[in-house]
């Protein structure tokens, strides 16, 4: 039973890796996609349900979130409609990210992704492009996306680095559990 919540989690790394094989928007590729999407919403809850939540359990989650989003990225960059701006903006969005990482690393030993509302927020966004991709204005959308990811990944580092000590579930900064 302990281990039902990190399986399911695992199981998003394998169903987002095999989205490196399928063809971008494919019914194949949308089926995987969504599986992914559903592992992550019931990992967390059934983690709770059970009383089996574990640091590793939100390490992995985050790491499973991560990879997502890579690999999505990597899969549907052509059909994101991204400009040059946007790449650099998505490229100093991971430096904020990444900075934050290393200050949960440096402080409280520890790979460390912030479970705030608008990182919930910026994943869900993140999520529904793919579904949406043939029915948006790429333009618009991308801003708006890139909007709401750096004001969370800004939120999440000054969090980390202003907490006396770590909290993965915090849900924002002004926010107290």
């Amino acid at each position: 039973m302990k281990r039902i919540p990190n399986g399911i989690t695992f199981g998003r790394i394998i169903l987002a890796m095999l989205l490196l094989f399928l063809d971008p928007l494919s019914l194949a590729f949308l089926v995987i996609y969504i599986l992914c999407g559903v592992t992550d919403l019931i990992d967390g809850p059934i983690a709770r349900m059970t009383n089996t939540t574990s640091s590793l359990g939100a390490k992995l989650d985050s790491a499973a979130d991560t990879i997502l989003i890579a690999v999505s990225l990597f899969t549907l960059y052509p059909l994101l409609g991204l400009t040059l701006e946007i790449m650099i903006w998505i490229f100093m969005i991971a430096v904020i990210r990444l900075t934050s990482i290393g200050v949960a690393l440096r402080r409280f030993k520890t790979y460390a992704s912030i479970h705030t509302y608008g990182n919930k927020l910026t994943g869900l966004l993140l999520f529904i492009t793919p579904l949406w991709l043939l029915h948006i204005d790429h333009t618009i959308w991308n801003v708006f996306v890139c909007i709401i990811a750096t004001i969370s990944a800004v939120e999440e580092f000054i969090i980390q680095f202003t907490s006396k000590q770590l909290q993965l579930d915090r849900k924002g900064l002004f926010i107290k559990n």
